[in-house]
């Protein structure tokens, strides 16, 4: 998994690509998460569109990011999940832990 930033509507986007798989890239991502929130960045969407696969690392890696940047003071939206990971998330209930949009761009407006 690789990964790449960009800000939308005073957001900030982290796209996402390959399999999220947790393990070395969880770290990588948790450090970015603690930067932004020194740099006052506190509103987060996770670009899932370009995930085709992800296990239970990879959402473990997904619950520390949201529980990082609540306790923050901020939220983080995800967006753009595959039909797959869209089961995954409701099968795990995790639904309810995280708000869900079809674009990285609706998911920026929304705050």
């Amino acid at each position: 998994m690789k990964f790449s930033t960009k800000e939308i509507a005073g957001c900030t986007v982290i796209k996402l690509e390959g399999n999220v798989l947790g393990g070395p890239d969880a770290a990588e991502l948790n450090n970015s998460l603690h930067k932004l929130v020194e740099a006052k960045k506190k509103k987060i969407v996770i670009d899932l569109s370009d995930v085709p696969f992800m296990n239970s690392s990879g959402l473990g890696m997904l619950i520390g990011s949201v529980t990082t940047m609540r306790n923050a003071g901020g939220d983080l939206k995800l967006a753009g999940a595959s039909a797959k990971i869209k089961n995954i998330l409701s099968v795990t209930k995790l639904l309810n832990v995280f708000e869900l949009y079809a674009t990285a761009k609706e998911a920026a407006e929304s705050f």
